[in-house]
């Protein structure tokens, strides 16, 4: 943490790559399906001539900028950019409605950039201490922090909690399709080789979400979204406002991003989602989360973006990537001749040091970047006519699943999930409960069947899953998160009761 390294941040050079980084990946992640791993890992290549920490500081940049662009789409098209974005659409698509769609943006990049600064900052002071909680971290672990998730189904199903679950399962079901997790069995692909390789994750994402939108804006012969007259910027004193109003909200749910950043595998969405749920769990009643609720855009915004700082400890302390983006960042430094692992702080401290404050700054640039490009976009969106927008975004969800696997059947299969979630929502079915499920779903399978194996090689399969203390706090969260609907719906309705009489 020498100065000497904060100033090495400070060049005309790194500053620069910071600002373009982060206006790249703001624009590259507000298009559905060019997610944060594909914007990084698209300009690994210019780095390549680079000296090694400013080539670490403008994938950092784009990587933060990607995440916090993937909100532009989920507030103003209901279709989150990024997976991380998934939370957003929740309660900011239904503020874009109403007419607040640039009270939405602005306070996303505000959560964002708080986020973002809280994820470097512990990457910066807590690396080595927080990395060993990865490691603590075993099959186990994983499968029950899965389950957890699962159960956040019960925030996400819209006051209907059997339609949420029985929409969880049907993604876990997805997500079993094609190759098996750890045997490399072939499941429920009915002979057909192109679903060998299962339903991609992200072009399912795209049309769960978007198809359905596309759909209903061309039945709808209105505008999509609510334009109230003379609004020429985003309304960045009020969204600052409301952001320091709910400064526990964004303290709390940037930790949560943070901790689960530094867990592999878990990433942006599953953080978002599980500060989503939390801070709806924790709301006043009078707030109504799903219905265009500030704090919802704040408790994802703030803790996808820490997620960035967060996946960045194991991957430069342990060399195990906290994230996708992250094991496409690694691949970069290791044609860079850096290696990561615990001496990496001493050995190449001016590097690591050099790069993190160049993060820190590239956070920093975020807020007026993309509060300009924000008010840019909402402007674009709510004035462009139907006939133009939405041709333009069905073509773009085209791209953006072609190009993850360079596969005309995933946009096929893109497509027919997508008209599937639009006739499934008209009876009440969520789109997002499905989307957990295939988020998760391989995550739960992994860590069940390694535990399992574990568990009956040692003759010791109840102490495997539930004598480990890690695990036990994790179901007792887990069951603590399933309960509160039911106790939340008993209280109001003795309030109703008492209210009558």
């Amino acid at each position: 943490m020498d100065f000497g390294s904060f100033l090495s941040a400070l060049t005309l050079l790194n500053i620069a790559l910071a600002l373009f980084g982060v206006v790249a990946g703001t624009i590259i992640g507000s298009i559905p399906g060019l997610t944060a791993t594909m914007a990084v890992a698209v300009l690994v290549p210019i780095t390549f001539s680079m000296e090694p920490a400013s080539a670490l500081i403008l994938l950092g940049a784009i990587y933060t900028g990607a995440i916090y662009g993937g909100a532009y789409a989920a507030i103003l098209l209901n279709t989150p950019g990024t997976p991380s974005a998934i939370a957003t659409t929740f309660d900011g698509y239904p503020m874009a409605k109403r007419g607040d769609g640039d009270l939405a943006v602005a306070l996303a990049c505000f959560a964002s950039v708080f986020g973002g600064l809280v994820g470097a900052l512990a990457l910066l002071f807590l690396a080595p201490p927080l990395a060993s909680v990865a490691l603590a971290f075993g099959p186990v672990e994983y499968f029950w922090l899965s389950i957890f998730g699962l159960s956040l189904i019960a925030s996400l199903s819209n006051g209907n909690l059997m339609k949420g679950l029985v929409g969880g399962a049907f993604g876990m079901l997805l997500s079993t399709v094609g190759v098996a997790e750890i045997s490399a069995d072939i499941r429920l692909t009915f002979g057909s080789q192109t679903m060998i390789g299962g339903f991609d994750v992200v072009g399912a994402l795209i049309g769960l979400y978007c198809i359905p939108v596309l759909i209903d804006l061309c039945a709808v012969p209105d505008r999509h979204l609510k334009v109230e007259e003379g609004v020429q910027k985003v309304r960045i004193g009020e969204a600052a406002r409301i952001a320091m109003k709910s400064k526990f909200n964004l303290v709390r749910s940037s930790v949560i991003g943070t901790l689960v950043g530094i867990l592999p595998g878990a990433g942006g969405s599953v953080a978002g989602l599980v500060a989503y749920s939390e801070a709806k769990r924790t709301a006043k009643p009078e707030q109504k989360f799903g219905e265009g609720e500030a704090d919802g855009i704040i408790a994802t915004e703030s803790a996808n973006n820490a997620t960035v700082g967060g996946g960045f400890i194991p991957t430069l302390v342990l060399g195990i990537p906290g994230t996708p983006p992250d094991a496409v960042i690694l691949g970069a430094l290791l044609v860079q001749g850096v290696r990561t692992g615990p001496s990496l702080f001493q050995d190449g401290g001016s590097i690591v040091y050099t790069f993190i404050y160049g993060l820190l700054i590239a956070t920093v640039l975020m807020l007026p970047a993309g509060l300009l490009i924000g008010r840019y976009a909402y402007k674009s969106i709510v004035t462009i006519p139907k006939a133009v927008l939405v041709p333009a975004v069905g073509f773009m969800t085209i791209i953006g699943t072609f190009a993850i696997r360079n596969s005309i059947s995933d946009v096929i299969i893109m497509i027919c999930l997508g008209v599937f979630g639009w006739v499934v929502g008209r009876f009440g079915f969520a789109a997002s409960p499905i989307v957990l499920g295939l988020i998760l779903g391989p995550i739960a399978e992994q860590g069940f069947v390694q535990s399992w194996t574990i568990g009956a090689a040692t003759n010791n399969l109840t102490g495997m899953f539930f004598g480990r203390p890690i695990s036990q706090a994790i179901l007792a969260f887990t069951i603590l998160t399933l309960l509160v609907p039911f106790i939340l719906a008993r209280k109001q309705r003795k309030a109703a009761t008492g209210a009558k009489s």
